[in-house]
């Protein structure tokens, strides 16, 4: 397991046990949409070869944000 695998699935961990200690909505709803983005490149990294994962890992997550953000109305 790569470096970069082991810190996007230690991150999605850490933002999965603080969305369950928040007591505020937003807080929690932010935290588990990191958690998200986190497995989406950890699992990027796992489908490429040990010679892409670093691209592939950045690929995911442009896509992930490019796709799950949608634009605040004021």
């Amino acid at each position: 397991m790569n470096r970069e695998l082991r810190q996007f699935r230690r991150l999605e961990r850490v933002c999965l046990e603080q969305a369950a200690l928040s007591t505020m909505d937003l807080a929690r709803h932010g935290l588990l949409k990191v958690a998200d983005d986190c497995r989406i490149a950890a699992e990027a990294i796992e489908a490429q070869s040990p010679r892409g994962a670093l691209a592939g890992a950045v690929q995911a997550l442009k896509l992930a944000f490019s796709t799950t953000r949608t634009p605040q109305r004021h």
